[in-house]
């Protein structure tokens, strides 16, 4: 079975939990989704959407169970950003950090980035694929307030969850498009980050071979 074929197959799981189980279903879902990112909340969310023409949901118990899953998901990612801990991740720098061209002085940056502008970061970080999953992990280890890092992604993950509903709701039995849409939205997060991590690396790079001269 090749990997879309696995992609699909979870799809349509996840896609029969939140037909057959209602809003426990959904919930689930969302908090699997954010733990195990191949479970996509643009197809869960506007099929609920959809679901809501049926009178099967409501567009504000959708929201809120995507809400409530999304951001169990992000405490647990949050928690495990915060159980490594600051100095376990510097002692791998120190050991690992030169095959990956990472030092402490980055890892101090940062997190001095990060204790800057984290709030900002963690809002609009809960709406973009992808990125919404693993933003939590910074936000632990930075140690950030719990009570601010909650507030913040639960505005966030509200937007996200009620535009996606709220597509799936306008669109009806066209609900995938909302998939199709938010896949190319993806695509160029995804071409973002590479020429970002490439602009990194052949900065190190060029740095290493002028200290070596």
């Amino acid at each position: 079975m090749g990997l879309g074929e696995i992609l699909d197959a979870i799809t349509a799981w996840a896609q029969a939990i939140v037909s057959t189980m209602g809003y426990p279903g959904l919930g689930l879902v969302m908090f699997l989704e954010n733990v195990f990112p191949p479970i996509p909340s643009e197809v869960i969310l506007p099929l609920a959407g959809n679901l809501v023409l049926q009178g099967r949901f409501t567009l504000f118990g959708v929201t809120m169970m995507g809400v409530i899953g999304s951001v169990a998901g992000a405490i647990f990612f949050y928690e495990l950003g915060h159980l490594l801990g600051e100095s376990r991740v510097r002692t791998l720098i120190k050991r690992y950090g030169k095959w990956l061209l990472l030092s402490e002085e980055d890892f101090d940056k940062a997190l001095d980035w990060f204790d800057r502008y984290g709030e900002p970061v963690i809002l609009f970080g809960r709406m973009v694929p992808i990125i919404r999953s693993l933003v939590s992990i910074p936000a632990g280890l930075a140690r950030m307030n719990r009570g601010q890092f909650m507030a913040y992604t639960t505005v966030g993950t509200g937007i996200w969850s009620f535009l996606l509903t709220f597509a799936g709701y306008l669109l009806g039995q066209k609900w995938r498009l909302v998939s199709e849409w938010v896949s190319r939205y993806e695509k160029t997060v995804i071409i973002a980050v590479v020429v970002v991590i490439i602009a990194f690396v052949a900065k190190r790079l060029r740095d290493w071979r002028f200290a070596t001269q």
